[in-house]
């Protein structure tokens, strides 16, 4: 799961649909659609449920680069995200 978790097996469809929404708002956020928040509320989350999703995605992103921008080297054994 951790390389690719569209390649596991156990998840469910809700946390699916949280992490297609997650992907997509950190790789291509010019894209997203009144339609991505309507596929979090049919896979079961509630409106607070999804700005929660929404918020650590965009702050995850905003420290990052941040950090990157910054130079900021990273805690020994700890991997660089690649997204």
């Amino acid at each position: 799961m951790k390389s690719d978790y569209r390649n596991a097996e156990n998840l469910s469809p809700a946390e699916r649909a949280m992490l297609d929404y997650a992907v997509k708002l950190t790789h291509t956020p010019w894209e997203m659609k009144k339609a991505d928040v309507e596929e979090l509320r049919q896979a079961g989350f509630s409106d607070a449920d999804i700005l929660d999703i929404n918020q650590v995605t965009g702050y995850y992103a905003f420290v990052n680069r941040l950090a990157d921008g910054l130079g900021v080297e990273l805690e020994k054994g700890r991997e660089k995200d690649e997204g």
